[in-house]
């Protein structure tokens, strides 16, 4: 049986815990907003940008683009699978390794190779050990999602894409639904599709030089625009997470501690009626 001694020092060493996860808890909320500002900020330029896309094809339904070629037989797809490069955020970073862990296991059911690029050490290192032959790349989040780092996986995988070494490319990522709701989610990224546009209106806007020079500008932004927004919607998924396991992990010390304060008090009151009884004793001894 522990002794009380034994019992105040679980108290304080849980007490310390429950203020790091507090911190946490706040650190990420604050972190959430921030990250829930920037993803609501860059849905309507990712919006516009497949809006403007599709106008243009439209305009010049003959032109053609390296990335929107579809190839009449995939044989390799290219998994660009994003995750974060920390833990503590419950199963968020799990449920999106094993939606695209599945997800390549049909594929290679169908007789398709697969490679795998990764944005984020948690799925760097889980398909390290898990396909250490299909991984090809890896891109750690170091901090805060910026173009320039959406832009260095679209153009990466786009080489790939046009060299002929992947014929289709797709994206899986966590989507950011609410704080308490992210949802895996996987997205063809190559060939790239603009969206069909809605009737026959006429263009909103005069095209120059040329549709065919618009669309060498507008496809490779259109790629990197899905990524960026793929990468934004993981970021702030994860705050969202963290912070709802830290919340979960300060009420569970709290609990603890009400169990263990309780326990202590019980083995106190024990001791004391044992002295007690032992004074007693004694006394009539005499």
């Amino acid at each position: 049986m522990p002794t009380l001694q034994d019992i105040r020092r679980r108290i304080r060493s849980v007490k310390k815990t429950q203020q790091i996860t507090r911190a946490m808890r706040m650190v990420a909320g604050a972190k959430l907003r921030r990250a829930q500002d920037v993803i609501v900020a860059a849905r309507p330029y990712a919006d516009l940008m497949h809006e403007t896309l599709a106008e243009v094809a439209r305009a010049q339904p003959e032109a053609e683009h390296p990335l929107l070629v579809a190839r009449p037989e995939v044989r390799v797809v290219e998994a660009v699978v994003v995750t974060s490069d920390r833990g503590l955020c419950g199963a968020f970073n799990a449920n999106v390794i094993k939606y695209a862990d599945r997800m390549l296991s049909q594929r290679a059911q169908q007789g398709q190779r697969v490679s795998l690029t990764c944005a984020g050490r948690k799925g760097a290192d889980f398909f390290r050990r898990r396909r250490p032959g299909e991984l090809r790349a890896s891109h750690p989040q170091d901090g805060w999602v910026t173009p320039a780092k959406a832009a260095a996986i679209a153009r990466e995988v786009s080489a790939r894409f046009v060299a002929g070494e992947a014929d289709e490319v797709v994206l899986v990522y966590s989507e950011f639904v609410t704080a308490l709701t992210q949802r895996p989610l996987e997205l063809r990224l190559l060939p790239f599709a603009p969206p069909e546009p809605e009737g026959t209106r006429p263009l909103p806007f005069e095209i120059e030089p040329s549709p065919e020079k618009l669309l060498e500008v507008l496809v490779p932004k259109a790629v990197e625009a899905m990524v960026l927004r793929a990468l934004l919607e993981n970021q702030a998924g994860e705050h969202a997470a963290r912070m709802a396991a830290m919340e979960s992990a300060t009420r569970n010390t709290e609990e603890l501690i009400s169990k263990l304060t309780l326990q202590f008090n019980r083995a106190r009151q024990a001791a004391i009626t044992k002295e007690l009884v032992e004074i007693v004793s004694g006394a009539e001894a005499l």
